[in-house]
């Protein structure tokens, strides 16, 4: 008899892992997600989770609680009468009485190699630090940040030009994989599992909007890193001086060139940017507004002169 799962996710990313369950024949009996968030230019829709839309279309019962933490959800859920609940990115704790629930536990996709980057943005955090590699792991959950036992992991590398959207998208599919094999493996009652290492640990923290702001002061390797860490959402940003005026625009993507100068200051040709220590060439940019070009295309419309400083 095929397991009793409830899936819970939110974003785009946990997407793969749902579809590659049900997939693979899975009885996904509920979905829980985050609520239906303000959406759309004046914030007045309510917009669905991906995963909460996509559930719909396989005709799965959503339930949106913000929060898990009254008898009466805990309650909710124990009716469910599942036998594991797979969780990839869902947005909330889950209280104790929520990870006893299903009979076989709670497992948890999680986007680096435990237990290096615990916490909300392990992706960000390890480009903006200049991980060689990364990962899928599925783990067992426990009351902890991250802590539980790992059943499977695989590793991913992170190449020097990389964004975060395609770590993104890398992880999602090797997530889904992964966690199928794991699914698979329990039910057979032949999943291992084995204890983090106690060396090594370090916290994703959420991304703060003031750390989008580019410093130029920090070494061209610092700032590469920042730009594809955060690429494209929420997006580096700096001010350039256009028309006049100073405008907020997005760096998508970089590479580190070569050149030296004042911190922030237009070396040469389509956008050479020095640094606190070298320099960097943005390759790709957005204006509020507008969508991402490249370099030269925006340099065809804005001209920045050499020794202008961005700020």
């Amino acid at each position: 008899m095929s397991l009793r799962i409830v899936f819970m996710g939110t974003p785009e990313f946990s997407v793969p892992v749902m579809t590659a369950l049900i997939g693979q024949g899975y009885d996904i009996v509920a979905v829980y997600s985050q609520p239906p968030r303000p959406a759309g230019r004046r914030g007045l829709e309510l917009t669905k989770s991906p995963v909460h839309e996509k559930a719909e279309e396989f005709g799965i019962p959503v339930f949106t609680p913000k929060s898990l933490k009254s008898e009466e959800e805990q309650q909710i859920f124990r009716d469910l009468k599942a036998d594991v609940a797979v969780v990839v990115a869902y947005g909330l704790l889950l209280p104790q009485a929520i990870l006893d629930a299903p009979a076989l536990g709670c497992y948890n996709g999680h986007a680096s190699l435990l237990p290096r980057w615990r916490g909300a943005a392990p992706m960000q955090r390890a480009l903006m630090a200049g991980d060689g590699e990364t990962g899928m792991m599925i783990m067992k959950m426990d009351a902890g940040l991250d802590t539980g036992p790992v059943a499977m992991v695989e590793k991913v590398a992170i190449t020097p030009n990389m964004t975060c959207g395609e770590l993104h998208d890398r992880l999602s599919l090797t997530g889904a994989d992964l966690m199928v094999r794991a699914i698979a493996a329990l039910e057979r009652d032949s999943l291992k599992l084995s204890p983090q290492s106690e060396e090594g640990v370090t916290y994703a923290a959420k991304i703060e909007k003031s750390e989008a702001r580019i410093d130029w002061s920090q070494p061209a390797q610092d700032v590469h890193n920042r730009i594809r860490a955060l690429s494209p959402f929420p997006g580096a940003w700096c001010e350039m001086e256009m028309n006049g005026r100073s405008e907020r625009v997005k760096v998508l993507r970089s590479v580190i060139a070569d050149g030296s100068g004042q911190a922030g200051e237009v070396l040469e040709g389509q956008l050479v940017i020095a640094c606190g220590q070298g320099a960097v060439a943005l390759t790709q940019v957005q204006k509020a507004g507008g969508k991402p070009v490249s370099a030269a295309e925006f340099c065809n419309g804005v001209k920045l002169k050499r020794g202008t400083i961005l700020s």
